[in-house]
């Protein structure tokens, strides 16, 4: 069931252009049933998922290797998956009508439900291995919708920079999760959670821990990978909405909280997790004080609470955990919602500029309201569940034995510019006096409204009835998280104690800092508070290292030159070989006896004269038919030994090539002397030391004797499974199919590009 619902996922985004060109004018309605239609599948499995029942489904990829289409949904997945499925019907609903004004909008939806469906292939996956196909393919299809207006060159740019960061951190994962499978043989999720021991106790442990927290770092922007997502703010806003704050960025979050039960319960992970969430839970809220456009301060506010939620699960307790889930919830509720109605502001005004933005009330009365009730749950105001998310968290650091006094100054500092950017973002901009505006401010459409209008409301709706709507996942998540259940409810109220009195303390530091902010802003117009935590200036100096590097490589080894290649390879393969075999020659190989024929001495001298004839030749014709004569000479050798079929072949290439080459090079000069006597000596030299290094391994070779596997399963398999009795054509044919698919296309695109060169040659000569 779960692997159908991908790949109808996959199927329905290829097709909507098909839809988009025949119902432009209401496509929004139409694509809004696809995410709504894989929510309410995911929702049938309710019962069964809070009744404790984890679903598991397999489909065999790749047996042979482990690499399956392995599907599980427990607690954590089912909550992902709702989610992305809730978030994505009111972006799609949203985006039919938005992304009028933009070009290839249908485009677009392919796009978007690409990466929805990879989405939640990732979350899905019980593969670790097809995971990471899912955790790429959301990165290719976020580069895809970031850089959508490609004609900018800003989009371009902030494109390839999130393609860069989060590509390398996935490279970072993909060697963590080979070390996990080296470890403990599986590459099953659920296979890891009883090996758990065994993983920890591995001296491998910490770098494949390092190595995955790198990964997940990278696509949830923590610190200090944190300045690629409000330069991705760049994307139009559905993509903002539904990528950058509830989903694509949660997928760094989603495998932390995944492996938490298989790397956590150690310092190195707890600490790590605790520390780098809680300087990005401030740092990012910091670089948000001075920032004037709307989509930017909700970044910021993103990436502060993707710290918060990487602290909690650094905190690892169970009343952490708690928090955790119900602070996902809430931010994905709320800030789909504040940035879907940046959105909304931007089409109906003209612009994103807080500083320009004010009396929008009177004018866009039902957006305003969708953005009250989004701004009081983010800011944490009862009823909300963003009150009960925060309220939780600050429970979670009280109980905490070590460091709470810290990371409580650190909350609620982080938490009061939370509340400063609602203010700015979520509130101003609707009251006070109305100025000058590039567009006459106008109600947004219905269904621009509908979607955050019904996220805000679930916002409230789960604020008053919390139990109901987030209790029974709860045990569920923590299941999988702890693999624990969690012995207490979610209430939304707790009486009078300490924690709520830290609610209003934060709400008080937020209105002191939107005081200050109106006092400062002018003076700190255009600057960073914090330059060491500049956006984009650290990735900046290493992309500027990278290329200065791939000029000088570029310069001294990729300079054109096939001379220069062939010395480059030569060289580094034989210092290569040399340094990992030199060990294995503890003696000289014997020489095999020499029991040669007649005709063999005369078939060697016939290439060794004509290897001197081809190398010291000015005529081209003369040194492609003596090139002829090796290739024909080695194929009498086949013969020789047994081997017909590459004897043919040899001889059909040979054929070919001497044809093709004369046909060619007949009507071009002679050589011409390009190099010195000295770099022909070197060369030489090169040349020699390759040739007795190759005939060093193939004496080292049949020295002893050869036991290969290899050899023993293909001679085995090809007459049963390849249906052939030639070894050699059936490993070409059938054990190699994809490389010989790959070497034939290659050529046929090789042959392509030159007849298209040749015509447009003799077309030019023509005219």
């Amino acid at each position: 069931m779960l692997f159908y619902l991908l790949m109808i996922g996959f199927a329905v985004s290829a097709a909507a252009p098909f839809f988009y060109r025949r119902f432009p004018g209401y496509f929004g309605w139409i694509a809004v049933l696809f995410p709504l239609f894989l929510f309410f599948s995911f929702t049938s499995f309710y019962p069964r998922i809070a009744a404790g029942e984890v679903l598991r489904e397999t489909v065999f990829w790749v047996p042979s290797l482990g690499i399956n289409l392995s599907f599980l949904l427990d607690g954590l997945s089912f909550t992902f998956a709702l989610i992305i499925t809730l978030i994505g019907a009111a972006v799609f609903l949203y985006a039919g009508t938005y992304m009028k004004q933009y070009g290839h909008a249908s485009r677009f939806f392919v796009y978007i439900g690409l990466f929805m469906t990879s989405m939640l292939g990732l979350v899905l996956s019980d593969n670790i291995a097809a995971m990471f196909v899912f955790w790429e393919l959301t990165g290719i299809s976020s580069f895809l919708l970031i850089g959508f207006s490609h004609h900018k060159e800003q989009s371009r740019k902030s494109a390839m920079q999130a393609l860069l960061v989060t590509g390398g951190g996935g490279l970072a994962l993909l060697a963590g999760l080979i070390l996990l499978y080296g470890i403990s043989g599986t590459l099953e999720f659920s296979g890891l959670y009883p090996k758990r021991h065994l993983i920890v106790d591995s001296p491998l442990y910490p770098a494949a821990t390092v190595l995955v927290m790198l990964g997940a770092f990278t696509k949830s922007a923590q610190f200090p990978f944190h300045f690629w997502l409000p330069n991705a703010m760049e994307a139009p806003t559905p993509v903002s909405a539904y990528l950058h704050s509830a989903t694509m960025v949660k997928a760094g979050i989603y495998l932390l909280a995944r492996m938490n039960h298989v790397l956590g319960g150690t310092a190195l992970w707890q600490d790590t997790l605790l520390v780098v969430g809680a300087v990005t839970m401030v740092c990012s809220a910091l670089l948000a004080f001075n920032q004037t456009d709307l989509k930017k301060l909700l970044a910021y506010s993103t990436l502060s609470v993707l710290g918060t939620l990487t602290m909690m699960i650094g905190i690892g307790s169970e009343l952490a955990i708690k928090a955790f889930f119900i602070y996902l919830i809430a931010h994905s509720l709320y800030k789909g919602t504040l940035f879907l109605v940046a959105g909304t502001i931007d089409h109906a005004a003209g612009s994103r500029d807080t500083g320009v933005l004010g009396g929008l009330g009177r004018a866009m009365p039902f957006t305003m309201a969708t953005a009250m009730l989004a701004s009081f749950s983010m800011m944490g105001v009862i009823p909300l569940v963003g009150f009960i998310g925060k309220e939780t968290l600050y429970a979670s650091i009280l109980e905490m034995e070590e460091w709470s006094r810290y990371l409580i100054a650190a909350a609620v500092i982080a938490n009061g510019l939370l509340v400063m950017i609602t203010l700015v973002a979520g509130i101003r901009p609707f009251f006070g006096s109305m100025r000058r505006l590039p567009s006459v401010p106008h109600e947004a459409p219905f269904a621009m409204l509908a979607g955050p209008a019904c996220l805000a409301v679930l916002g409230l709706l789960a604020g008053l009835f919390p139990d109901f709507f987030m209790g029974a996942m709860l045990d569920r998540l923590a299941s999988s998280v702890l693999a624990d259940t969690l012995t207490f409810r979610i209430k939304l109220w707790h009486g009078f104690n300490e924690v709520l009195f830290l609610s209003f303390l934060t709400l008080l530091c937020g209105m002191l800092f939107y005081a200050a902010r109106i006092k400062l802003l002018p003076c700190l117009h255009g600057r960073h508070i914090t330059p060491v935590l500049k956006p984009s200036s650290w990735y900046d100096a290493a992309l500027a290292g990278m290329l200065r590097v791939a000029r000088w490589q570029t310069r001294i080894l990729q300079n054109g030159s096939l001379r220069n290649y062939i010395t480059v390879i030569v060289l580094t393969a034989v210092t290569l070989a040399v340094s990992v075999l030199a060990g294995s020659f503890s003696a000289f190989p014997e020489i095999p006896a020499l029991d040669v024929t007649f005709y063999e001495v005369v078939i060697v001298s016939i290439i060794l004269v004509s290897i001197l004839v081809l190398i010291t030749s000015s005529s081209r014709l003369k040194a492609v038919i003596t090139l002829g004569v090796t290739g024909f000479s080695t194929g009498i050798i086949f013969i020789l030994y047994g081997a017909p079929d590459l004897a043919l072949t040899t001889f059909a290439i040979e054929t070919l090539g001497v044809i093709l080459f004369v046909l060619v090079l007949y009507r071009l000069p002679r050589f011409t002397s390009y190099s010195t006597t000295a770099s022909r000596a070197r060369d030489a030299a090169i040349a020699c030391v390759f040739g007795i290094f190759m005939a060093l391994m193939v004496l080292f070779t049949v020295s002893g004797e050869l036991d290969s596997g290899l050899k023993r399963y293909f001679a085995g398999a090809s007459l049963p499974e390849g249906k052939g009795r030639n070894i050699v054509n059936v490993i070409l044919v059938d054990f190699r199919a994809i490389d010989t698919l790959g070497e034939i296309t290659v050529l046929a695109v090789a042959a392509i590009g030159v007849f298209a060169m040749l015509k447009l040659t003799l077309k030019g000569g023509s005219r």
